[in-house]
């Protein structure tokens, strides 16, 4: 029997807003890596020798130290992260605009700029892509500013494509809205991410990412 072992880390990088999430993530796990290894390091002095230092309890300066320090590693934390915030909420002038909504167990599409344009989205049984595939996939072209505005018809739902970084929730009554923009083509995986019942690991979302040239056709013989 042959086993594959993949390792634990972030799918690859299909938009420039996943590869900022990286980077930010790289980011905060190198200095919170320093900061581990600076407090091992002290625990280690503590146990391992028996001095004493009497005026510690009085220390201004090592007060002063330990107070200003750990502001300024979360300042070196909080200014990336809200630039990248900023950054997901960023909406350009969108070439297409999608919208989804979720149902208790499916996913419905319209593409609001073609009126004949919608259809839902079922799971589908495979045995390769188990979980994963649809019976109608989401066709978007890459290179493309594109507007999906989501929401909710029954309960809660998550819509989430991790390779592209977005995730927003689908709620009844309020129109949530992602910004998509694809590096290449290809076919793009998620599923729902927010618990809304006995089937809710049975409503996967498929993009498939083509040129702009074959999006046009495909709209023309849809």
């Amino acid at each position: 029997m042959n086993t594959t072992w993949y390792p634990l880390s972030f799918l690859d990088s299909n938009s420039p807003l996943m590869e900022q999430l990286i980077f930010f993530h790289d980011h905060t796990m190198m200095i919170l890596t320093l900061i581990t290894i600076l407090i091992f390091y002290n625990m280690m002095l503590i146990f391992f020798n028996k001095f004493l230092n009497r005026y510690l309890l009085q220390n201004h300066v090592l007060e002063l130290v330990w107070t200003v320090s750990p502001t300024l590693t979360l300042v070196f934390i909080a200014f990336p992260s809200l630039k990248l915030l900023y950054l997901i909420d960023e909406m350009k002038t969108p070439l297409i605009t999608l919208k989804t909504i979720g149902h208790q167990w499916y996913w419905s599409y319209q593409y609001t700029d073609f009126k004949d344009i919608s259809f839902d989205s079922y799971l589908m049984n495979n045995n390769k892509l188990r979980l994963l595939d649809v019976d109608n996939r989401i066709i978007l072209p890459f290179k493309t500013q594109i507007r999906n505005l989501v929401t909710a018809a029954d309960v809660i739902h998550s819509w989430t494509i991790p390779s592209l970084g977005i995730k927003t929730d689908a709620t009844p009554g309020r129109m949530n809205q992602l910004n998509i923009y694809m590096n290449q083509s290809g076919l793009y995986f998620g599923q729902c991410s927010e618990i809304c019942g006995a089937n809710h690991s049975f409503m996967p979302i498929m993009l498939e990412s083509i040129s702009l040239k074959m999006f046009i056709n495909w709209v023309k013989n849809y």
